[in-house]
């Protein structure tokens, strides 16, 4: 089973298939791949899998996704 973290980009760098984003986890910030999503931008919310974002999604998404794993822990 794999599993994707949603995450905030907080900033960017690089260019193209070199473009990495700080990407924030509730406090953690990771330095992430956006090769995959090259029209992420600063403010968006991203699913987050080994490193690297694979998807933009909407932040209502990004928060019911936390709740969920939130509930999964409990």
């Amino acid at each position: 089973m794999c599993l994707a973290i949603p995450g905030k980009i907080v900033s960017l760098s690089g260019a193209e298939m070199e473009k990495y984003g700080r990407v924030s986890f509730g406090g953690i910030t990771k330095e992430v791949s956006l090769a995959l999503v090259p029209e992420a931008a600063e403010g968006d919310y991203v699913l987050v899998h080994a490193g690297y974002a694979i998807s933009v999604i909407d932040e209502e998404e990004a928060q019911r996704t936390l709740e969920y794993l939130d509930e999964i822990i409990e």
